[in-house]
């Protein structure tokens, strides 16, 4: 298989600071969507389409075949719209293997999660630690990359990472750790590893969130990271990383979507079945965290 860079589509949610991704060759090849977004409101219930429909749009427009529904990690802070692109479009739902874990993690507080009966509420593959896959005549290498969670994968296709939660744009840092499985030691050593790629090696963030008098932005590089990244440049020895990250993390709230979040995505994105009087419901555990 012929190494090549990719071309890339970057959609961006102002709501959540997510961004989804379309990966591929050339217009008329197959593609790769990473980390789709379904639009949720948390004060009326409502989901609706209108980021993934953009999605499909520009997939359509481009004549791109979707082969994958890739997620990073099993998002806190939005819905995944996987089941629905693969109903508009096809591809199939992955995630990194070790999704085994965080989904025992939450099974006693969300028991509708797999395993408990619902096999149409897995994803379709899962993807193992380095393992290398193809969009097309697109190679593309799966890092395992925990510390957030134990289960993100960063995806290298050419000169070309997308990172997932585990750093973000220079002026913005790191990702927290406090999660299930998470770990400061494990992120910093994560992210080293993606830091020794080469220096013009591009960086694409699954999130943004700018500090004021900025305007989003999601792609960087291999060296500017190591430059000025405000948690985790060179320099910054372990140590001095996780005495960062625990300190910081003691004093972040709770993302505003983790609940409904979390029990849709260990579930491969698929809502909650709808009860006897039609109606599907989300589960908000109390006193629970």
């Amino acid at each position: 298989m012929t190494a090549m860079n990719p071309q890339i589509q970057a959609f961006f949610d102002q709501a959540t600071g997510t961004v989804t991704y379309v990966v591929y060759e050339a217009d008329g090849a197959d593609c790769a969507i990473i980390d789709s977004v379904l639009d949720y409101d948390p004060k009326s219930g409502r989901t609706s389409t209108t980021s993934a429909d953009a999605v499909i749009a520009f997939v359509r427009a481009h004549r791109l075949k979707a082969v994958w529904l890739l997620e990073t990690h099993a998002h806190a802070d939005h819905l995944s719209a996987a089941p629905y692109l693969k109903q508009a479009l096809g591809g199939r739902i992955a995630i990194g293997s070790h999704i085994t874990e965080v989904q025992q993690a939450f099974a006693k507080v969300f028991p509708q999660a797999p395993g408990a009966g619902h096999p149409q509420r897995e994803f379709d593959y899962l993807i193992a630690p380095d393992e290398v896959f193809a969009i097309g005549a697109l190679q593309v290498r799966a890092l395992h990359v925990p510390g957030h969670t134990p289960a993100d994968l960063a995806y290298h296709v050419g000169d070309a990472v997308f990172v997932g939660d585990t750093m973000f744009m220079p002026d913005v840092g790191s990702a927290r750790c406090d999660f299930p499985g998470g770990c400061a030691a494990t992120l910093y050593r994560s992210v080293r590893g993606l830091l020794a790629l080469p220096p013009a090696t591009r960086l694409f963030m699954c999130h943004d969130y700018p500090p004021a008098g900025r305007t989003a932005r999601w792609q960087t590089t291999v060296a500017e990271q190591r430059a000025h990244n405000i948690h985790i440049h060179d320099g910054v020895t372990e140590a001095e990383f996780v005495a960062m990250r625990t300190q910081r993390d003691a004093t972040l709230d709770m993302p505003m979507l983790i609940l409904p979040a979390i029990q849709v995505n260990i579930s491969a994105g698929q809502l909650p079945d709808a009860e006897e009087n039609g109606v599907r419901y989300l589960k908000i555990p109390l006193n629970a965290f």
